[in-house]
């Protein structure tokens, strides 16, 4: 889960605006979507074809919406999860190479990141209901469908198979990313849109011109107090993703529990309060986020640097601000 106040964002909803000596005109649209808020923000040269532009990105994302969800009875990843142990399901090629590239994230980060981790659904709750922890029979048996590498894939036939029946894949943790990517894509290529905004629950990514000189600017809130901010990023085509635990934890003897779960382990993660990754993707970034929250501080940053165009920022549990080595973070 991402959290969406985590970027205040320099936007006004002008009506029109003037960038590099033309009347443009710059619109923004809030709606919910996939269970978050999503704020769509064109740039075009009239309002015209910016309210068209928004209205096509929201279009894009209800279409994800309906691919991935496996809250949807009846999408291609409700019946890959209904037929685990028992067939492989032929799905459409996108819902495939979107599985394809969530399992060379999990081989990447040593299965910190992994979609088969929706076996613990209903055993966590971070809404402020559980008060005890769960039984820990109950999560290690959960825990034993947790595995990338039972996902199997066939090229040749385009169908994914759960090799142990009650395992299940969700993308909650990369599928918002894939949402404001393709998202921005249909709203990229329209004719006269100069720029624009998606920001997919606090997975942002941004391109072209904005509607005044500048860069598009991101603040990064003050993890003691999220109306105030700590320091602002200039970005340009570039994605911006966060993940934290501000409003969703669990707290048990005096030890604070993200809402995110350790796949390796069944247990959701400590130590880190918010995870910032700044790339050109927000697919990635969305992914990788959720990986390095799981790694923690040290393994965390270690797999960043390693990485070419990739960037980190960590908030610890005591407050701790640390960047990975190219980060560019303006502080106050």
């Amino acid at each position: 889960m991402k959290t969406n106040f985590l970027f205040l964002i320099f936007l006004l909803a002008f009506t029109q605006c003037k960038a590099n000596n033309q009347l443009l005109s710059a619109q923004k649209k809030v709606v919910k979507l996939m269970g978050s808020r999503f704020e769509l923000t064109a740039v075009a040269e009239n309002d015209t074809i910016a309210w068209d532009a928004i209205n096509k990105g929201i279009v894009e994302i209800t279409r994800i919406e309906k691919l991935i969800s496996s809250w949807d009875a009846n999408s291609q990843t409700s019946l890959i999860n209904q037929n685990a142990g028992v067939k492989p399901v032929r799905v459409d090629k996108e819902l495939y190479d979107l599985i394809f590239r969530s399992k060379k994230i999990s081989k990447l980060t040593n299965g910190a990141f992994d979609i088969s981790f929706a076996s613990m659904d209903g055993i966590w709750k971070f809404d402020g209901s559980m008060t005890t922890m769960p039984n820990s029979l109950e999560i290690s048996t959960a825990s034993q469908f947790i595995n990338w590498k039972n996902i199997v894939l066939d090229s040749e036939a385009n169908t994914v198979f759960l090799k142990k029946k009650g395992m299940k894949i969700g993308f909650g943790a990369i599928g918002k990313g894939y949402a404001a990517n393709k998202a921005m894509a249909k709203m990229k290529k329209m004719k006269g849109v100069r720029g624009g905004l998606v920001n997919a629950g606090g997975d942002l990514i941004s391109w072209g011109e904005n509607s005044h000189p500048d860069a598009w600017t991101i603040k990064i809130a003050n993890p003691t107090d999220k109306n105030k901010s700590l320091g602002w990023l200039n970005i340009d085509d570039m994605a911006v993703v966060t993940s934290g635990d501000y409003e969703r934890f669990f707290e048990y003897n005096g030890k604070r529990y993200a809402h995110i779960i350790d796949p390796r382990t069944g247990y959701p993660t400590t130590g880190i309060k918010s995870v910032t990754i700044v790339c050109p993707d927000a697919e990635v970034a969305d992914a990788l986020a959720t990986s390095v929250f799981v790694l923690g501080q040290l393994e965390g940053l270690e797999l960043i640097n390693q990485l070419v165009g990739i960037e980190c920022l960590i908030i610890t549990d005591d407050n701790k601000i640390i960047g990975s080595e190219r980060l560019k973070l303006r502080h106050y």
